[in-house]
């Protein structure tokens, strides 16, 4: 009987991301830093796959597209024209007893009660806007001429490279410039392991259209979005599209529609599209004085386009994935006896490990041929990943370790092997072997994890 995201204790999925070696507590050994996160050797290859899955479908996959990769720190005046100096603020309230600070917004009083310090049910202090974005100071004179910002999101880089990329590129909307990196926001309240946190990565897509096709894109954008997640093995019925009410939108967008997760806290916000107008691109022409539009040549005319902006956040999709792929199930183990197994059923483009070689033991007679076939699959090229070997504890202990860890394919070499020249290749999800000659290795691999 398999275990779902719905009823998955969120310890247990922390727990196997350290034991596992998928993501540590950032600084542990001086006693960590909150809500900062360090990706361990199976962490960095799982984020580095699915930065490269967004690319090859958003990206590469398209012929309306470009790339960027522009600076983190950038000259104040690109902030205030964008207006997030002074409305990136939430709503900060202090207990009286204990201290610790809250989003007011987020606290609830019950039935209608004023809400108290969920920590110590004090009382809280008078409500103040605090902005989220870093300051620091560019320069050895800390002042206030000296003051930069680090950034909160990925997009006003783009915006402020509008012309410097259809210039170079000869580009017309409808065309969008795509973008990974690093964002920071000094949260009030972070938590829920990677879901919120004051250092993350984004994947955010500025796809500048002509004004009157801007719905259509936006609705576009949240169903190519919505099938990212899906294409990827995310169970449908454990995502949902939520567009946001008038009240709730931010300064600068006509629209905006969430995809959400069920995680087990409760449905969660891990991808937006919003339909941010004209409103960048003009703020920008007016304070920089340097004119954002394309010339348009049916009309002849200089047009500012409407923008739509699909962002997904990189930590919030590697939680999505890890929480959706988690599962406990009964499982038959070597003594005939059932036991739980624990995997992630990892989609194979996502899995970190892509194929473990595990010689039946360390006999010096199959160590050889196992290091062989190991180094065919790995220099063939056909993974487009790691490749394991691994040979300490038992079999059965082997496979339940990369059942862990999510990887798609096993291949035991045994002692028939060194006389049949073929091996046995075991399907994780399934549990499902079969025996092919070494000779045919590499291309039945190549099928399995298409």
């Amino acid at each position: 009987m398999s275990t779902n995201s719905r009823s998955l204790d969120l310890e247990k999925l922390v727990s196997l991301c350290k034991r596992r070696g998928f993501i540590f507590q950032s600084s542990e050994i001086y006693g960590g830093l909150a809500s900062t996160w360090d990706y361990g050797p199976l962490g960095a290859e799982l984020k580095r796959n699915v930065k490269e899955s967004w690319w090859r479908t958003m990206v590469l996959g398209r012929d309306d597209m470009v790339g960027l990769d522009s600076a983190i720190m950038m000259h104040p005046d690109v902030w205030r024209a964008s207006g997030h100096v002074d409305n990136f603020t939430d709503p900060l309230v202090e207990c009286t007893v204990c201290h610790k600070r809250w989003r007011e917004d987020q606290l609830e009083g019950e039935n209608g009660a004023e809400p108290v310090c969920p920590d110590c049910d004090g009382k809280l202090g008078a409500s103040r806007m605090f902005n989220l974005m870093f300051k620091t100071f560019m320069g050895p004179v800390e002042e206030e001429a000296n003051v930069v910002y680090l950034r909160p999101e990925t997009a006003q880089g783009i915006f402020v490279n509008f012309s410097n990329v259809v210039t170079t590129t000869r580009r017309r909307p409808p065309f969008g410039i795509a973008q990974i990196g690093k964002a920071f926001r000094n949260e009030i309240t972070t938590g829920n392991f990677i879901y919120r946190t004051r250092e993350f990565e984004m994947m955010e897509i500025e796809f500048f259209v002509p004004p009157g096709e801007d719905e259509e894109w936006h609705q576009r954008w949240v169903d190519e979005s919505l099938r990212w997640y899906t294409d990827l093995g995310v169970a449908q019925e454990r995502l949902r599209v939520r567009a946001h009410d008038s009240d709730e939108l931010a300064h600068y967008s006509k629209a905006t529609s969430d995809i959400e997760y069920q995680f087990p806290w409760g449905w969660g916000e891990i991808q937006g599209t919003a339909n941010r107008t004209d409103f960048d691109l003009k703020a920008h022409t007016e304070n920089s004085h340097e004119s954002l539009s394309y010339f348009d040549e049916e009309s002849s005319e200089h047009i500012v386009p409407y923008v739509i902006e699909p962002s997904f956040g990189v930590d919030r999709a590697i939680m999505t994935f890890l929480a959706d792929a988690y599962t406990e199930e009964e499982a038959p183990a070597a003594s005939g006896k059932m036991e739980k197994r624990v995997l992630l059923k990892l989609h194979p483009a996502l899995a970190p490990v892509k194929v473990a070689v595990l010689p039946l033991s360390r006999n010096e007679k199959l160590v050889p041929l196992a290091q062989e076939v190991h180094d065919a699959i790995r220099s063939s090229g056909a993974v487009g990943g790691l490749v394991q070997y691994d040979d300490a504890q038992s079999i059965g202990r082997r496979y339940r370790r990369q059942d862990e860890i999510g990887t798609p394919l096993c291949v035991t070499v045994d002692f028939d092997s060194l006389d049949d020249k073929a091996v046995t290749i075991r399907q994780r999800d399934s549990m499902a072997q079969e025996r092919v000659p070494i000779s045919g290795l590499v291309d039945q691999v190549r099928k399995l994890l298409i």
